[in-house]
């Protein structure tokens, strides 16, 4: 197990031929197809170790801790919040352990932001071979994903460094998404997917959406704390477009409605405390479907053998229903390229299922005889 004190890299390395979403899929299987690369990779595909002295020299963590920093007093300042405490940094030997949180003490405005968002270590890079569940393609490029959904909102700092050359990587478009507080996609109807009934809910879009890397390979979301769902433990997901195959279109929208593309496929997790805290309140505290805890998800267990893909985070306020100010640095290999396949597409004329997404939830194909390759005319995905 890799200690992190600060920053945790997370490697998103798809592989080809064996991405599939799920509920549906065998997570058995992918667990062992996920040991068995970590076993046989080359260091420099799966490891940020090499990068750590590197990255120091260049200036790039001083420049992490002011951007952190400096976003969390934006926000603070925008929310009107004076917090005095809670500020959560400090992360356990065991990723699986129920408390990470800090063992600061006398925390306040004044705390050097090195302490709190500064970081001295890296950690190993494992591979992604999960999909989804319920990606879908067709999402406007937005910061804010939180939409009308209630929950505690969550603001995530993403930054992506090359594996091969150690530079953070620019103009790479993610996707990212991830169910609201009581365990519900949108863009999707399935059994177990919230009310499998309500047809309406092919056309949502909220906890979805797209952004391109800065310069300092930066992305920056605004969203709200998942909630959870049956059989996994609280994830995000996240999804990286090859740059020279991406272009963004007139609607708002990326290129490869029917021919999506990716680098890299991804789930980033909490500590437990932190999502124990969550749900004691509304709407989390409605949420009837199983939790499954860090320690119970198998896929996770399996990947912390070699990494720790745990994001780091404070509390914007005293209180949790405040917010969350959350941070990851993910390492991919931008040459890597796997062909994806949605369980939706969002188009013009709304949510279209996707029939040959090989997993529940899926159906359809693209609408009006749509040729592969051709790109939506307009989104109805409010902005």
């Amino acid at each position: 197990m890799v200690h992190l004190s600060a920053v945790v890299a997370i490697g998103l390395t798809a592989l080809a031929g064996i991405v599939s979403a799920h509920p549906g899929h065998d997570v058995k299987a992918e667990a062992a197809e996920r040991a068995a690369f970590l076993k046989n990779a080359p260091v420099h595909s799966r490891s940020l170790a090499q990068c750590a002295s590197r990255l120091q020299r260049r200036g790039q963590q001083s420049r992490n801790v002011a951007r952190r920093h400096m976003a969390v007093k934006n926000i603070r300042r925008r929310l009107g919040l004076q917090p005095t405490n809670h500020l959560l940094k400090a992360r356990s030997d065991s990723a699986l352990d129920t408390s990470h949180h800090s063992n600061l003490t006398g925390v306040d405005s004044s705390t050097d932001p090195d302490v709190l968002f500064g970081t001295d270590a890296t950690c190993i890079l494992g591979p992604e071979v999960t999909q989804g569940p319920y990606y879908v393609t067709g999402e406007l490029v937005r910061e804010n994903i939180a939409e009308s959904q209630e929950g505690i909102p969550l603001y995530m700092d993403i930054q992506l460094i090359n594996t091969n050359t150690c530079e953070p990587i620019p103009e790479i478009y993610m996707d990212l998404w991830h169910c609201n507080s009581t365990g519900v996609y949108s863009g999707v109807v399935a059994s177990g997917n919230g009310n499998s009934d309500d047809e309406t809910n092919l056309n949502t879009t909220f906890n979805r959406g797209v952004q391109k890397s800065n310069k300092e390979g930066v992305i920056q979301f605004q969203s709200n704390f998942p909630g959870h769902y049956t059989g996994r433990a609280t994830h995000i997901h996240v999804l990286t477009h090859p740059a020279n195959e991406t272009k963004v279109l007139a609607n708002g929208t990326i290129s490869g409605l029917y021919t999506s593309h990716s680098s890299h496929v991804g789930q980033i997790f909490f500590d437990q405390d932190l999502i124990s805290a969550v749900d004691e309140v509304a709407p989390y505290s409605t949420n009837t479907q199983e939790l499954t805890a860090n320690a119970d998800d198998s896929i996770l267990a399996e990947e912390l053998d070699t990494i720790d893909p745990f994001m780091e985070y404070v509390y914007l306020g005293d209180d949790i229903s405040d917010g969350i100010f959350a941070w990851i640095t993910v390492g991919m290999d931008p040459t890597q390229d796997t062909t994806v396949t949605p369980a939706a597409y969002y188009t013009e004329e709304g949510g279209v299922e996707n029939e040959n997404s090989g997993a529940p939830g899926g159906g359809g194909s693209p609408p009006g005889g749509v040729p592969s390759g051709a790109a939506p005319t307009a989104s109805a995905a409010p902005p």
